[in-house]
């Protein structure tokens, strides 16, 4: 039964973190602080609810815990009366603050984000504090979702949050030319909060699903608060297109179906529609797309073929070479290569692969040697294929995606 409850909690925490992180920083206004608190009402619940019972609410149970705490600490300062009389609330009720302009967001999480997101942090530290505030995620996650090493993600997010507490940055959602200053890290960090919740880096689950609608909820927020600015329609367009496809994407036991084995009839047409409506959007606002504007066109060609074999895979490599261009990167040119395996043959996207051996972002990035495995495959060379597949299971960290790629080296035995 401990053992059941601990993992509730986990479970519970590992989803409304951030909901708890946000409304303890609106109280003590202070990040590294909130996530304290935060991991101290984690405790009180391992301690409780082996014996008590896992709450009807258990996310509410630890956000009311962690705010608990959060006053509690308020009080003993010495400078609280002043800090009451500043912030206009009563210590047992802490209500969110009413609007003071039309442009103004009652959205704790988006406060969040763009407090981390502040140009007094340097544009990795801002990606890896989001990361861990905003997603939950562990040092390790966030390193391998940023392909750097773990120690250098640890130093980041602690040296941020020291430099945001003795910046005293304050937690709002900003205004005019500093809104517009740290929009493009605001972007980034829902783009890859959206990845880890759509393939997740580590675990046995293949999907987050949290995740995924946390991005996809501050991404339309965004939209709706920034209308003329076509790169936050062309992040929505992406993730709605890309967020169709989540029914399809796993087996009846979780494992993961690859884009050309997916049941397309079970992916969301709404979204699909919200999508297209968001990339008109970014199109209407925008002359020259962005990078987020043309991931989402490209994958627009794919909600747009009824089957696999009718991908305009032409379409898609050309707009991954203009994707190069605006915005590139060592897997850009690898999401490049898999294109025009498919528009020009194997042969000529592994000359690409091929060209990317030595890039040091790509040394422990799974996917390379995954594409490289598929492609020797598609050439009849099966026992490259079989060490690519079988190096490619050794560098994920995600349990479904392992047992996927070993399943294919098995294939690649049963081919020869």
């Amino acid at each position: 039964m401990a053992v059941t409850t601990a993992s509730a909690v986990e479970t519970v925490f590992r989803i409304e973190s951030a909901r708890i992180i946000a409304g303890v920083t609106r109280i003590v206004r202070d990040v590294g602080i909130a996530e304290e608190l935060a991991q101290d009402a984690l405790v009180a619940a391992l301690e409780q609810w082996p014996a008590s019972g896992v709450p009807d609410n258990p996310g509410a149970w630890l956000t009311a815990t962690a705010k608990h705490c959060a006053i509690d600490l308020v009080r003993r300062k010495e400078t609280y009366a002043r800090k009451l009389a500043e912030v206009g609330r009563t210590l047992e009720d802490v209500p969110p603050p009413e609007p003071s302009d039309v442009d103004d967001i009652d959205d704790d999480l988006l406060r969040l984000i763009f407090t981390a997101c502040h140009p007094v942090l340097s544009a990795e530290a801002r990606i890896a504090l989001t990361l861990r505030l905003l997603g939950g995620l562990t040092t390790d996650e966030i390193a391998r979702a940023c392909l750097v090493a773990e120690p250098t993600v640890a130093q980041r997010v602690v040296r941020a949050k020291r430099t945001l507490a003795k910046a005293g940055v304050p937690f709002e959602v900003p205004y005019g030319a500093d809104r517009v200053e740290r929009l493009g890290s605001v972007l980034e960090v829902v783009y890859l909060v959206f990845n880890e919740g759509y393939s997740a880096t580590t675990g046995d689950d293949w999907l987050r699903p949290a995740l995924c609608e946390d991005a996809l909820r501050l991404g339309r927020v965004l939209a709706a608060l920034m209308p003329q600015e076509p790169e936050v329609h062309g992040l929505v367009a992406l993730l709605e297109i890309q967020a169709s496809r989540t029914a399809a994407r796993t087996g009846p036991d979780g494992e993961p179906v690859l884009l050309a084995d997916q049941n397309r009839a079970r992916w969301s047409r709404l979204l699909i529609r919200r999508g297209f409506a968001a990339l008109e959007r970014a199109s209407a606002v925008g002359d020259i797309p962005g990078p987020y504007t043309l991931q989402a066109a490209i994958a627009a060609c794919h909600a747009r073929a009824v089957r696999y074999d009718e991908t305009d895979w032409s379409t898609i490599a050309t707009l991954y070479a203009r994707l190069a261009v605006v915005s590139p990167s060592p897997v850009v040119e690898l999401n490049r290569a898999v294109a025009v395996s498919m528009a020009d043959g194997p042969a000529a996207a592994l000359a690409i692969v091929d060209a990317l051996d030595g890039e040091p972002a790509l040394r422990a990035y799974h996917l390379l040697p995954s594409v490289r495995g598929d492609l020797l495959a598609r050439l009849g060379r099966t026992a490259e294929a079989r060490a690519e597949f079988e190096r490619a299971a050794t560098l994920t960290r995600n349990e479904r995606e392992r047992d996927m790629l070993r399943a294919r080296a098995r294939e690649c035995d049963s081919a020869r």
